[in-house]
């Protein structure tokens, strides 16, 4: 059990929190005006639909934007965990900000923004780009290298 434990704590200790938190913090800001800028340009008939699509759309610049400004410092976190951190760091956003004051003026509440199946397509979104663009960080220094050899 210690040694499991001792485990967890070395692979995020190598993980900066302050710049996932950041980082995070932009990603979400950037989703949040995708998702209230939806409701101003009607295109789809059902509007939460929309808000859903639009931000998916702008989740993946700005998530790449995100990862961009965690790894430009150099740290060499795993992708996934960042994602999922960078994730925790939405969640808990959209459970302070989100939703009392962008969902639940509209009759949303809590239980009906977090078992949107829309939303947790949107996290699985969100990992996957964060983990993609580490993997392709890993692809360019690999190939960077090869070729001063």
């Amino acid at each position: 059990m210690i040694k499991s434990l001792h485990f967890i704590y070395l692979n995020y200790k190598i993980m900066n929190f302050k710049s996932v938190i950041f980082s995070a913090i932009i990603v979400w800001s950037i989703g949040i005006i995708g998702y209230v800028a939806s409701y101003f340009v009607p295109v789809m008939a059902d509007p939460d639909l929309q808000a859903n699509w639009a931000v998916s759309l702008v989740l993946i610049p700005a998530a790449l934007i995100g990862a961009h400004i965690y790894y430009r410092k150099g740290y060499k976190t795993n992708g996934f965990k960042l994602g999922v951190a960078m994730f925790g760091v939405a969640f808990f956003l959209d459970i302070l900000i989100t939703v009392p004051f962008f969902v639940m003026p509209y009759g949303g509440n809590y239980t009906t923004f977090f078992s949107d199946i829309g939303f947790w397509l949107i996290a699985i979104e969100y990992v996957s780009v964060v983990a993609a663009y580490w993997q392709i960080e890993k692809a360019v220094i690999v190939s960077k290298s090869h070729k001063d050899i």
